[in-house]
Protein backbone atom coordinates (compact mmCIF):
# COMPACT_ATOMS: atom_id res chain seq x y z
CA UNK A 1 0.00 0.00 0.00
CA UNK A 2 1.19 3.59 -0.68
CA UNK A 3 2.40 5.65 1.55
CA UNK A 4 0.60 9.03 1.72
CA UNK A 5 2.54 12.36 2.85
CA UNK A 6 0.33 15.28 4.00
CA UNK A 7 1.52 19.04 2.19
CA UNK A 8 0.60 21.43 4.96
CA UNK A 9 1.13 25.44 2.36
CA UNK A 10 -1.12 28.09 2.18
CA UNK A 11 -2.38 27.67 -1.71
CA UNK A 12 -3.38 31.57 -1.81
CA UNK A 13 0.16 32.37 -2.19
CA UNK A 14 2.55 28.79 -2.81
CA UNK A 15 -0.43 27.16 -5.53
CA UNK A 16 2.69 27.02 -8.19
CA UNK A 17 5.21 25.20 -5.61
CA UNK A 18 2.80 23.38 -3.75
CA UNK A 19 1.34 21.77 -6.91
CA UNK A 20 5.12 20.66 -8.43
CA UNK A 21 6.20 19.25 -4.85
CA UNK A 22 2.89 17.58 -5.04
CA UNK A 23 3.72 15.97 -8.47
CA UNK A 24 7.28 15.43 -7.20
CA UNK A 25 6.15 13.25 -4.37
CA UNK A 26 3.97 11.33 -6.19
CA UNK A 27 6.47 10.48 -8.90
CA UNK A 28 8.23 8.62 -5.74
CA UNK A 29 5.56 6.66 -5.25
CA UNK A 30 4.23 7.99 -2.66
CA UNK A 31 0.44 9.76 -2.06
CA UNK A 32 0.30 13.84 -1.61
CA UNK A 33 -2.46 15.29 0.54
CA UNK A 34 -2.67 18.72 0.28
CA UNK A 35 -4.02 20.96 3.35
CA UNK A 36 -4.55 24.49 2.74
CA UNK A 37 -3.98 27.25 5.11
CA UNK A 38 -4.27 29.88 3.01
CA UNK A 39 -6.62 32.69 4.41
CA UNK A 40 -5.59 36.04 2.39
CA UNK A 41 -7.09 35.12 -1.52
CA UNK A 42 -8.09 32.34 -3.82
CA UNK A 43 -6.85 29.04 -3.35
CA UNK A 44 -4.58 28.59 -6.97
CA UNK A 45 -5.02 24.47 -7.35
CA UNK A 46 -7.80 22.62 -5.53
CA UNK A 47 -6.56 21.33 -1.53
CA UNK A 48 -7.46 18.02 0.01
CA UNK A 49 -8.49 19.55 3.38
CA UNK A 50 -9.43 23.23 2.86
CA UNK A 51 -8.98 25.97 4.70
CA UNK A 52 -13.02 26.14 5.39
CA UNK A 53 -13.10 22.90 7.07
CA UNK A 54 -9.81 23.45 8.32
CA UNK A 55 -11.25 26.67 10.35
CA UNK A 56 -14.44 25.04 11.29
CA UNK A 57 -12.43 22.73 13.34
CA UNK A 58 -10.02 25.29 15.29
CA UNK A 59 -12.73 27.55 15.95
CA UNK A 60 -15.01 24.90 17.15
CA UNK A 61 -17.88 25.07 14.30
CA UNK A 62 -17.94 28.46 13.60
CA UNK A 63 -17.99 29.95 9.42
CA UNK A 64 -14.63 31.12 7.94
CA UNK A 65 -12.02 32.12 7.78
CA UNK A 66 -13.32 35.90 7.61
CA UNK A 67 -11.33 37.44 10.77
CA UNK A 68 -8.96 40.68 10.59
CA UNK A 69 -7.01 39.70 13.70
CA UNK A 70 -3.84 37.99 12.02
CA UNK A 71 -2.94 36.39 15.30
CA UNK A 72 -6.20 34.89 16.25
CA UNK A 73 -6.24 33.66 12.82
CA UNK A 74 -3.54 32.27 12.74
CA UNK A 75 -3.67 30.19 16.17
CA UNK A 76 -7.43 29.25 14.87
CA UNK A 77 -6.04 27.54 11.75
CA UNK A 78 -3.33 25.53 13.50
CA UNK A 79 -5.63 24.70 15.84
CA UNK A 80 -7.85 22.99 12.84
CA UNK A 81 -4.80 21.78 10.82
CA UNK A 82 -3.37 19.96 13.91
CA UNK A 83 -6.60 18.40 14.64
CA UNK A 84 -7.32 17.10 11.36
CA UNK A 85 -3.75 16.02 10.79
CA UNK A 86 -3.98 14.23 14.00
CA UNK A 87 -7.24 12.03 12.88
CA UNK A 88 -6.05 11.67 9.16
CA UNK A 89 -2.59 9.60 11.19
CA UNK A 90 -4.92 8.12 13.72
CA UNK A 91 -7.00 6.28 10.75
CA UNK A 92 -4.01 5.50 9.25
CA UNK A 93 -4.30 7.83 6.04
CA UNK A 94 -1.09 10.04 6.68
CA UNK A 95 2.54 8.52 7.12
CA UNK A 96 4.29 11.98 7.27
CA UNK A 97 3.74 15.43 6.93
CA UNK A 98 5.85 18.70 4.98
CA UNK A 99 5.63 21.56 5.29
CA UNK A 100 6.53 25.19 3.27
CA UNK A 101 6.88 28.73 3.69
CA UNK A 102 8.58 31.41 5.28
CA UNK A 103 8.42 32.96 8.81
CA UNK A 104 4.72 33.06 9.51
CA UNK A 105 4.13 29.43 7.69
CA UNK A 106 6.73 27.99 9.56
CA UNK A 107 6.01 28.39 12.56
CA UNK A 108 2.39 27.49 11.87
CA UNK A 109 3.39 24.34 10.12
CA UNK A 110 5.74 23.20 13.21
CA UNK A 111 3.68 23.49 15.45
CA UNK A 112 0.79 21.37 13.27
CA UNK A 113 3.56 18.92 12.49
CA UNK A 114 4.10 18.44 16.43
CA UNK A 115 0.39 16.29 16.88
CA UNK A 116 2.26 13.47 15.27
CA UNK A 117 4.49 11.57 17.79
CA UNK A 118 7.91 10.35 17.42
CA UNK A 119 9.12 8.82 14.60
CA UNK A 120 6.18 9.76 12.12
CA UNK A 121 8.37 11.68 8.80
CA UNK A 122 8.40 15.80 9.49
CA UNK A 123 10.19 18.08 6.97
CA UNK A 124 9.89 21.85 7.32
CA UNK A 125 11.16 23.49 4.07
CA UNK A 126 12.21 27.23 5.05
CA UNK A 127 13.59 29.95 3.77
CA UNK A 128 14.13 30.96 7.01
CA UNK A 129 15.31 27.98 9.15
CA UNK A 130 18.89 30.12 10.21
CA UNK A 131 16.86 33.36 11.63
CA UNK A 132 17.78 33.95 15.04
CA UNK A 133 15.18 33.34 18.14
CA UNK A 134 12.89 31.70 15.32
CA UNK A 135 14.65 28.16 14.76
CA UNK A 136 14.73 26.62 17.77
CA UNK A 137 10.89 27.54 18.31
CA UNK A 138 10.19 25.43 14.78
CA UNK A 139 11.90 22.19 16.32
CA UNK A 140 10.42 22.68 19.73
CA UNK A 141 10.73 19.16 21.48
CA UNK A 142 9.70 17.46 18.14
CA UNK A 143 11.12 15.49 16.24
CA UNK A 144 11.12 17.55 12.73
CA UNK A 145 13.69 17.79 10.66
CA UNK A 146 14.33 21.25 8.76
CA UNK A 147 15.68 22.24 4.81
CA UNK A 148 16.80 25.75 4.51
CA UNK A 149 16.04 26.65 1.33
CA UNK A 150 17.96 29.93 1.80
CA UNK A 151 15.65 31.20 -1.30
CA UNK A 152 12.02 32.62 -0.61
CA UNK A 153 8.94 30.75 -2.43
CA UNK A 154 7.84 33.46 -4.55
CA UNK A 155 7.25 31.38 -7.45
CA UNK A 156 8.33 28.81 -9.04
CA UNK A 157 12.08 29.01 -10.83
CA UNK A 158 15.13 26.55 -11.15
CA UNK A 159 16.07 27.58 -7.42
CA UNK A 160 12.85 26.74 -5.76
CA UNK A 161 12.24 23.44 -8.20
CA UNK A 162 15.37 22.26 -7.07
CA UNK A 163 14.78 22.67 -3.37
CA UNK A 164 11.64 21.26 -3.95
CA UNK A 165 12.74 18.26 -5.57
CA UNK A 166 15.18 17.25 -3.24
CA UNK A 167 12.32 17.83 -0.26
CA UNK A 168 9.98 15.21 -2.03
CA UNK A 169 12.73 12.93 -2.20
CA UNK A 170 13.64 13.45 1.53
CA UNK A 171 10.09 13.31 2.66
CA UNK A 172 9.40 10.08 0.11
CA UNK A 173 12.73 8.12 1.61
CA UNK A 174 11.85 8.94 4.78
CA UNK A 175 8.03 7.44 5.18
CA UNK A 176 9.20 4.58 2.67
CA UNK A 177 10.46 2.54 6.35
CA UNK A 178 9.68 4.35 8.89
CA UNK A 179 6.95 2.47 10.52
CA UNK A 180 8.74 -0.79 10.16
CA UNK A 181 12.17 0.62 11.98
CA UNK A 182 9.85 1.91 14.60
CA UNK A 183 7.86 -1.57 15.35
CA UNK A 184 11.40 -3.33 15.28
CA UNK A 185 12.90 -1.30 17.31
CA UNK A 186 10.33 -3.03 20.39
CA UNK A 187 12.39 -6.03 20.41
CA UNK A 188 13.99 -7.52 23.35
CA UNK A 189 12.98 -6.82 26.75
CA UNK A 190 11.76 -3.13 25.78
CA UNK A 191 12.89 0.39 25.79
CA UNK A 192 14.79 2.21 29.05
CA UNK A 193 14.85 6.76 28.58
CA UNK A 194 17.80 7.69 30.25
CA UNK A 195 19.50 11.26 30.65
CA UNK A 196 22.79 12.05 30.75
CA UNK A 197 25.13 14.79 30.48
CA UNK A 198 28.88 15.30 29.91
CA UNK A 199 29.54 14.89 33.40
CA UNK A 200 28.28 11.87 33.97
CA UNK A 201 28.98 10.08 29.97
CA UNK A 202 30.93 7.31 31.94
CA UNK A 203 28.36 6.47 34.35
CA UNK A 204 26.02 6.61 31.59
CA UNK A 205 27.88 4.37 28.92
CA UNK A 206 28.46 1.43 31.89
CA UNK A 207 24.80 1.71 32.32
CA UNK A 208 24.06 1.41 28.81
CA UNK A 209 26.35 -1.15 28.11
CA UNK A 210 25.57 -3.21 31.53
CA UNK A 211 21.65 -3.10 30.68
CA UNK A 212 22.01 -4.12 26.58
CA UNK A 213 23.82 -7.50 27.76
CA UNK A 214 20.41 -7.94 29.87
CA UNK A 215 18.21 -7.35 27.00
CA UNK A 216 17.48 -4.04 27.10
CA UNK A 217 17.87 -0.91 24.57
CA UNK A 218 19.09 2.23 26.44
CA UNK A 219 17.97 5.31 24.68
CA UNK A 220 19.82 8.64 25.64
CA UNK A 221 18.60 12.07 26.20
CA UNK A 222 20.81 14.85 26.76
CA UNK A 223 19.56 16.62 29.86
CA UNK A 224 19.53 20.37 28.62
CA UNK A 225 16.39 21.50 28.16
CA UNK A 226 15.22 20.34 24.81
CA UNK A 227 15.79 16.18 25.00
CA UNK A 228 14.71 15.78 28.18
CA UNK A 229 11.64 17.65 27.53
CA UNK A 230 11.40 15.66 24.66
CA UNK A 231 11.49 12.39 26.74
CA UNK A 232 8.89 13.91 29.16
CA UNK A 233 6.61 14.74 26.13
CA UNK A 234 7.06 10.85 24.58
CA UNK A 235 6.63 8.89 28.36
CA UNK A 236 3.23 11.59 28.57
CA UNK A 237 1.53 10.98 25.13
CA UNK A 238 3.18 7.59 23.44
CA UNK A 239 4.10 4.44 25.98
CA UNK A 240 7.19 3.09 24.25
CA UNK A 241 9.09 3.53 27.91
CA UNK A 242 9.01 0.50 30.52
CA UNK A 243 11.20 2.28 32.61
CA UNK A 244 13.45 5.80 33.14
CA UNK A 245 16.87 6.16 34.60
CA UNK A 246 16.97 10.18 35.32
CA UNK A 247 20.79 10.49 35.63
CA UNK A 248 20.85 14.04 35.27
CA UNK A 249 16.98 15.81 36.16
CA UNK A 250 18.66 19.49 36.81
CA UNK A 251 16.60 20.91 34.51
CA UNK A 252 13.74 21.03 37.05
CA UNK A 253 16.10 22.95 39.25
CA UNK A 254 16.93 25.28 36.24
CA UNK A 255 12.95 25.62 35.45
CA UNK A 256 12.70 27.40 39.37
CA UNK A 257 15.86 29.63 38.75
CA UNK A 258 15.62 30.89 35.14
CA UNK A 259 18.31 28.78 34.13
CA UNK A 260 19.32 27.58 30.82
CA UNK A 261 18.88 23.89 30.58
CA UNK A 262 14.91 24.81 31.94
CA UNK A 263 13.12 21.52 30.60
CA UNK A 264 9.71 22.88 31.55
CA UNK A 265 7.14 22.96 34.69
CA UNK A 266 6.05 18.84 34.12
CA UNK A 267 9.85 17.66 34.19
CA UNK A 268 10.21 14.65 36.17
CA UNK A 269 6.35 14.34 36.31
CA UNK A 270 5.78 11.61 33.54
CA UNK A 271 7.42 8.47 34.75
CA UNK A 272 5.87 8.53 37.63
CA UNK A 273 2.22 9.87 36.50
CA UNK A 274 2.42 6.14 34.29
CA UNK A 275 3.64 4.32 37.18
CA UNK A 276 6.93 3.47 35.15
CA UNK A 277 10.12 2.49 37.55
CA UNK A 278 12.38 4.88 38.20
CA UNK A 279 15.79 5.31 38.87
CA UNK A 280 16.95 8.94 39.64
CA UNK A 281 20.28 10.37 39.96
CA UNK A 282 21.77 13.95 41.16
CA UNK A 283 24.15 14.62 38.23
CA UNK A 284 24.59 18.24 38.15
CA UNK A 285 21.70 19.03 40.36
CA UNK A 286 23.44 21.04 42.82
CA UNK A 287 24.71 23.38 39.89
CA UNK A 288 22.67 26.21 37.48
CA UNK A 289 23.62 27.79 34.15
CA UNK A 290 21.63 30.66 34.10
CA UNK A 291 22.49 33.14 30.69
CA UNK A 292 24.90 36.02 31.21
CA UNK A 293 22.72 38.39 30.51
CA UNK A 294 20.63 37.58 33.80
CA UNK A 295 23.36 37.12 36.09
CA UNK A 296 22.32 38.94 39.75
CA UNK A 297 25.18 40.58 41.62
CA UNK A 298 26.10 37.84 43.87
CA UNK A 299 26.58 35.22 40.72
CA UNK A 300 29.93 36.38 39.82
CA UNK A 301 30.88 35.57 43.77
CA UNK A 302 29.40 31.88 43.03
CA UNK A 303 32.22 28.76 42.91
CA UNK A 304 31.61 27.74 39.40
CA UNK A 305 33.05 25.43 36.43
CA UNK A 306 33.47 26.60 32.97
CA UNK A 307 32.62 23.84 31.14
CA UNK A 308 33.41 25.79 27.78
CA UNK A 309 33.28 29.23 26.40
CA UNK A 310 29.12 29.17 26.28
CA UNK A 311 28.71 27.36 29.59
CA UNK A 312 29.77 28.11 32.80
CA UNK A 313 28.43 26.37 35.78
CA UNK A 314 27.65 28.42 39.27
CA UNK A 315 26.88 26.42 42.30
CA UNK A 316 23.77 26.96 43.81
CA UNK A 317 23.63 28.51 47.46
CA UNK A 318 22.15 26.60 50.45
CA UNK A 319 18.32 28.24 50.22
CA UNK A 320 18.24 27.32 46.21
CA UNK A 321 19.12 23.74 47.40
CA UNK A 322 16.96 23.55 49.93
CA UNK A 323 14.08 24.91 46.77
CA UNK A 324 15.40 22.64 44.28
CA UNK A 325 14.70 19.48 46.98
CA UNK A 326 11.34 20.59 47.75
CA UNK A 327 10.38 20.62 44.11
CA UNK A 328 11.88 17.03 43.01
CA UNK A 329 10.17 15.72 46.53
CA UNK A 330 6.78 17.54 45.55
CA UNK A 331 7.52 15.42 41.75
CA UNK A 332 8.70 12.09 42.82
CA UNK A 333 5.53 12.14 45.75
CA UNK A 334 3.66 11.61 42.91
CA UNK A 335 4.67 8.59 40.94
CA UNK A 336 2.43 5.58 41.02
CA UNK A 337 5.35 3.36 40.25
CA UNK A 338 8.42 2.46 42.44
CA UNK A 339 11.31 4.82 42.23
CA UNK A 340 15.00 4.55 44.13
CA UNK A 341 16.68 7.88 44.49
CA UNK A 342 20.78 7.03 44.09
CA UNK A 343 22.82 9.91 46.32
CA UNK A 344 26.70 10.24 45.44
CA UNK A 345 28.65 10.96 48.47
CA UNK A 346 32.01 12.22 46.42
CA UNK A 347 30.22 14.68 44.18
CA UNK A 348 27.90 15.32 41.47
CA UNK A 349 29.48 15.53 38.37
CA UNK A 350 33.00 14.26 37.31
CA UNK A 351 34.60 17.47 37.78
CA UNK A 352 32.76 17.29 41.40
CA UNK A 353 35.45 16.24 42.93
CA UNK A 354 37.76 16.82 45.97
CA UNK A 355 40.07 19.43 45.33
CA UNK A 356 37.60 21.07 42.83
CA UNK A 357 36.33 24.98 42.35
CA UNK A 358 32.97 23.32 42.64
CA UNK A 359 33.21 20.33 45.48
CA UNK A 360 31.49 21.61 48.66
CA UNK A 361 29.99 17.72 50.05
CA UNK A 362 28.35 19.61 52.87
CA UNK A 363 25.99 21.73 50.87
CA UNK A 364 25.01 18.46 49.01
CA UNK A 365 24.38 17.35 52.10
CA UNK A 366 21.78 19.99 53.14
CA UNK A 367 19.90 18.64 49.20
CA UNK A 368 19.84 15.36 50.55
CA UNK A 369 18.57 15.97 53.82
CA UNK A 370 15.73 18.21 52.86
CA UNK A 371 14.94 15.19 50.35
CA UNK A 372 15.03 12.64 52.97
CA UNK A 373 12.43 14.93 54.94
CA UNK A 374 10.34 15.10 52.39
CA UNK A 375 10.35 12.50 50.28
CA UNK A 376 6.95 10.01 50.88
CA UNK A 377 8.40 6.50 52.46
CA UNK A 378 7.92 4.15 49.49
CA UNK A 379 10.69 6.48 47.44
CA UNK A 380 14.53 4.76 48.71
CA UNK A 381 17.02 7.01 48.96
CA UNK A 382 20.30 4.84 48.68
CA UNK A 383 23.77 6.26 49.33
CA UNK A 384 26.34 5.80 47.35
CA UNK A 385 30.29 5.76 48.39
CA UNK A 386 31.43 7.43 44.85
CA UNK A 387 31.59 10.20 42.94
CA UNK A 388 28.40 10.40 40.05
CA UNK A 389 31.21 9.45 37.05
CA UNK A 390 32.87 6.84 38.79
CA UNK A 391 32.32 3.05 37.98
CA UNK A 392 30.56 1.78 41.46
CA UNK A 393 28.25 4.17 40.62
CA UNK A 394 27.20 3.13 36.98
CA UNK A 395 27.38 -0.95 38.87
CA UNK A 396 25.16 1.07 41.67
CA UNK A 397 22.62 1.97 38.96
CA UNK A 398 22.49 -1.60 37.49
CA UNK A 399 21.84 -2.99 40.66
CA UNK A 400 18.88 -0.37 41.59
CA UNK A 401 17.43 -0.43 37.91
CA UNK A 402 17.52 -4.45 37.90
CA UNK A 403 15.84 -4.43 41.21
CA UNK A 404 13.20 -2.00 40.51
CA UNK A 405 12.17 -4.37 37.38
CA UNK A 406 11.97 -7.03 39.32
CA UNK A 407 9.54 -5.34 41.54
CA UNK A 408 7.13 -3.94 39.26
CA UNK A 409 5.18 -6.95 38.82
CA UNK A 410 4.71 -6.88 42.76
CA UNK A 411 0.64 -5.98 42.87
CA UNK A 412 1.75 -3.00 44.54
CA UNK A 413 2.60 -1.43 41.37
CA UNK A 414 0.39 -3.47 38.98
CA UNK A 415 -2.24 -0.27 38.66
CA UNK A 416 0.47 1.69 37.38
Amino acid sequence: MKKTVAVISTLDTKAAETSYLKAQIEARGCNALVMDLGTRGIAGIPADVGRDEIFRLGSGGEPGPAIEDRVKLGEIMTTGAGIKLGELYEAGKVHGVIGIGGATNSLMETNIMRVLPFGVPKLMVSSVAASRGLASRYFGASDIAILHSVVDFTGLNDLTGDILTRAAGAIAGMVEKSGELLRESRRGKGLIAMTMLSMCERTAAFVRSRLEEEGYQVIGFSATGVADKAMEDMIATEGMFSAVIDLAPGGVGEEILGGTRAAGRERLEAAGLKGLPQVIAPCAVNLMTPPRSKYKPDYYQRKKYDLDSLRTFLRLSREELVLVAGEMARKLNLAKGPVKFLMPQRGWSSFDAEGASVYEPESDQIFAQELRRLLKDEVEIREIDANIDEPEFGKAVVEAFLELMELRGNSKYAAG
